[in-house]
C-alpha cells in the first residue's frame, strides 16, 4: 500500500475561520477526516502534518525521505512564495511530491514558487483536490513500480 504524506503549510489551521469566501466552511479537521476517506477508498495509507514553521515542514519531508515514503502532497498556503528551504527540501527528496490548493491562486494573481519543485499541480477542484492528487499520486506511484518490479 504506497504511503503518502499530506502536509498542510502555513495558516491551514484557520480554516473555516477565516478567509471563508475563498476557502469555504470546512476546517482543517474536516479536511483530515476528507482526507482520510478518500485515502482509504483509493488504498493509499496518508500520514497527515500540519506546521506554521518552515522548518518542521523541511525536516517532515526529510523524514519521510528517510522513511521510505513513496509520494507527498502539500499545500503550501502561507508557504506558496518566499520560501526557498522549502523548495529546496522538495526537490532533494526521492518521492515526487504534487502542489494542492483548495482555491485556485492564479485568480487571485498569485504565482506560486513551491510549484517550480513539485511533479505537478492540482489547483480550483475544493476539497475534491485532494481526492484527485491521491489518485494521481497513486497511479504515479504503482506505475513506478511496475516499470522497477516492486509491488506497491
Amino acid at each position: 500500500m504506497p504511503k503518502i504524506l499530506i502536509v498542510h503549510g502555513a495558516g491551514m489551521n484557520m480554516r473555516g475561520k477565516a478567509q471563508i469566501d475563498i476557502f469555504g466552511p470546512m476546517t482543517l479537521p474536516e479536511y483530515d477526516e476528507h482526507i482520510r476517506k478518500y485515502a482509504s477508498d483509493l488504498g493509499v495509507e496518508v500520514e497527515i502534518f500540519h506546521s506554521n514553521v518552515e522548518g518542521e515542514v523541511i525536516n517532515k519531508f526529510y523524514q519521510a525521505h528517510d522513511r521510505g515514503v513513496d509520494a507527498a502532497i502539500i499545500n503550501p498556503a502561507g508557504y506558496t512564495t518566499g520560501y526557498p528551504a522549502l523548495m529546496a527540501a522538495i526537490a532533494q527528496v526521492r518521492f515526487p511530491t504534487i502542489e494542492l490548493h483548495i482555491s485556485n491562486p492564479a485568480r487571485r494573481g498569485r504565482e506560486s514558487e513551491i510549484a517550480r519543485a513539485c511533479r505537478g499541480v492540482v489547483t480550483g477542484f475544493g476539497i475534491y483536490g485532494y481526492y484527485l492528487a491521491l489518485r494521481g499520486v497513486r497511479d504515479m506511484v504503482g506505475d513506478a513500480a511496475k516499470r522497477s518490479g516492486d509491488k506497491k
